[in-house]
């Protein structure tokens, strides 16, 4: 049935959807009470006019007596056209076919219409007949049908029709509330007191239920702002907290490693031929680990060099495919050698490159050595730039000082060592490109004192994950870098605010660093940033938080007084035992304690990991500290 006439968007609202549509005056049925014969005969009947073979056929006759209301009757129309009906007469028929069948008409159960005999065989045939003899016009036709129908249903009575055609369908007979909003006119006519009565008696109850419903608007609306409070206030509570840890995590990474660090000896590394994998460092025991920063100290105060090579990876997946960084790291070993008059067997000269010192298989471990990157590079003794123009083996693009200064890791490491150590022991190492795509010549140079000036912007820096719009990532790496960036941060506004102890160290390079910061605070530690994830296989924009007033709050963290230290817990030298946090030696910058000219050496013995071999106290920085893991 729903094929052959829709259900409307009427059903339910008072008004019956007819399962047809009357149009030429026949209707036809077979009454419940008539003799099974005859039902019989009128089925068989109806089966035959009905069948496709017959009903197209006879619709489109115009000697029918039938009528098309199915779509397979009226659609495509080649029936019609076959049995003479011009295009036009065609169209007009299936155009007022298609609206009377559509959801959009008012179709009725016209055999139950009460007085339905008036309405067509004495209004509308008596006046088809003239109208079709010329005798009205359709206008006249019109408006004489319309006043004869509205003069039968006064006759009648509306309400009573309805009532009538109501219990026909089934219905009940609409309430009086019903009926005086819908025929107020006819009911005004009958007893105008009633729907007056009603309407008294509907504004009462609207009253009552009006409060009622307003009163618990009220309390739905208090219950839920008092929650919304609560709420906010937690949020606020976990926010305040979250800033604080932050504050104590920042300040607790530049005095714990959260990773051992790691490094090469330089005479192996000249011997690797090329950059080698941490893990495979590690299996093969070439790897010296100083697992905490007393270690770290006593190392560096017993007269070891530690280089720290900052440089761009030139494909995706490998640092360095071509081997041209790692040639120019080697010579640039070699210059620092010669430069500052070190033993020629480099045996107390140790490197530090992120592809053989920073986990790579595991990205969990990797990222507390990424948390520890900000020790890492202001541990070095050497800081060393290595940006050679060298293609990138998976894009077609040069990578050269430039990229490398564009790259946010780069731009990180130089900020990590530069804002503890100055810029004096900094190097730059590049080359241009020879005729074969192989490194040139190369330069080995100091970097100028306001090198620091374009890097000290990091999160401005390019990075790739936000190149490949964090697919498969939880966070961006620009996430990962508040920790350290804020803790050398507090450190060098501390140093400058409680000024130098000691009086021998210069706070020139200080001042620039916090007069460069306070001039661009917001472009050097933004407070959000816009992330670009991809979540469920949609591509989401959101603003995330990043230092939010993270700077502000440590300002006042020491200024007040209240900066959370933590002491790394082990043995270590009286320098590394100090609070004071300014580097008395070569470079006079801020360090992790105060450097005495002559280290005194860790009474704890110290073990070389891997093969347990204890070292005799006194003597714990020997040629034979190699570790590994």
């Amino acid at each position: 049935l729903n094929e052959i006439l829709p259900s409307s968007e009427l059903a339910g609202r008072l008004i019956n959807r007819a399962p047809f549509y009357w149009s030429g005056g026949l209707g036809t049925l077979i009454r419940k009470s008539s003799d099974e014969i005859k039902k019989d005969f009128m089925w068989d009947f109806f089966v035959y006019t009905n069948s496709p073979a017959t009903s197209q056929y006879d619709v489109a006759n115009y000697a029918s007596w039938l009528d098309s209301w199915r779509f397979s009757q009226l659609f495509p129309g080649d029936n019609f056209l076959d049995g003479g009906w011009s295009e036009d007469s065609y169209e007009e028929h299936a155009a007022v076919m298609r609206w009377a069948l559509s959801t959009e008409s008012n179709g009725a159960f016209n055999l139950r219409t009460p007085a339905l005999a008036k309405y067509t065989r004495d209004t509308v045939g008596e006046l088809m007949g003239l109208y079709i003899a010329d005798n009205i016009t359709l206008d006249e036709l019109s408006i004489r049908v319309t006043e004869g129908w509205t003069k039968i249903t006064a006759d009648e009575g509306k309400l009573n029709q309805l009532d009538i055609y109501r219990a026909a369908l089934g219905l009940d007979s609409q309430t009086t509330v019903e009926k005086c909003r819908l025929h107020r006119e006819e009911m005004d006519f009958i007893d105008p007191s009633v729907c007056l009565e009603a309407e008294d008696k509907t504004t009462l109850i609207i009253i009552i239920l009006s409060s009622i419903v307003g009163a618990g608007i009220l309390i739905l609306v208090s219950y839920f702002s008092y929650k919304r409070y609560k709420s906010y206030q937690a949020i606020k509570r976990a926010h305040e907290q979250l800033m604080e840890n932050t504050l104590n995590e920042a300040t607790k990474a530049l005095r714990t490693l959260d990773y051992p660090l790691h490094l090469v000896r330089a005479d192996e590394f000249i011997q690797d031929g090329e950059l080698m994998r941490h893990e495979v460092m590690r299996n093969t025991h070439r790897l010296t680990v100083l697992d905490n920063l007393p270690d770290v100290d006593a190392f560096v105060g017993a007269g070891k060099q530690v280089v720290f090579f900052s440089h761009q990876w030139t494909s995706f997946k490998l640092p360095d495919p071509s081997n041209s960084q790692y040639k120019i790291m080697v010579q640039a070993v070699k210059e620092l050698a010669n430069k500052n008059g070190w033993d020629p067997s480099l045996r107390d000269v140790f490197v530090w490159v992120d592809y053989s010192c920073i986990p790579q298989a595991n990205a969990s471990v990797q990222n507390l050595a990424i948390r520890s990157l900000a020790v890492y590079a202001s541990s070095a003794t050497y800081f060393v730039i290595v940006a050679p123009e060298v293609n990138h083996a998976d894009e077609e693009h040069v990578c050269d000082l430039d990229t490398y200064q564009r790259r946010m890791w780069c731009r990180a490491e130089q900020v990590c060592h530069s804002m503890r150590n100055g810029t004096s022991g900094m190097f730059l190492a590049v080359s241009q490109k020879k005729d074969d795509g192989t490194p040139g010549d190369i330069k080995f140079n100091p970097v100028k004192s306001d090198f620091f000036l374009e890097s000290l912007h990091v999160f401005n820096g390019e990075l790739t994950c936000c190149r490949f719009e964090h697919k498969g990532m939880e966070s961006c790496d620009r996430q990962s870098l508040v920790v350290p960036i804020l803790g050398l941060y507090g450190e060098l506004f501390r140093a400058a605010y409680e000024g130098v102890k000691g009086g021998d160290a210069d706070m020139s390079t200080v001042e620039a660093f916090l007069r460069e910061i306070e001039k661009h605070q917001e472009d050097v530690f933004p407070r959000t940033f816009q992330r670009v994830m991809w979540r469920k296989n949609k591509r989401v924009m959101e603003e995330v938080l990043l230092f939010g007033d993270l700077i502000d709050r440590m300002r006042a963290r020491i200024k007040t007084g209240t900066m959370f230290v933590v002491q790394e817990r082990g043995a270590g030298t009286e320098s590394t035992k100090s609070t004071e946090f300014i580097r008395h030696g070569a470079n006079d910058f801020v360090r992790h304690g105060s450097q005495p000219s002559e280290p005194e050496v860790p009474s704890a013995e110290f073990v070389r990991h891997g093969n347990g071999v204890e070292k005799p106290k006194g003597d714990a920085f020997t040629d034979e500290y190699e570790s590994g893991i």
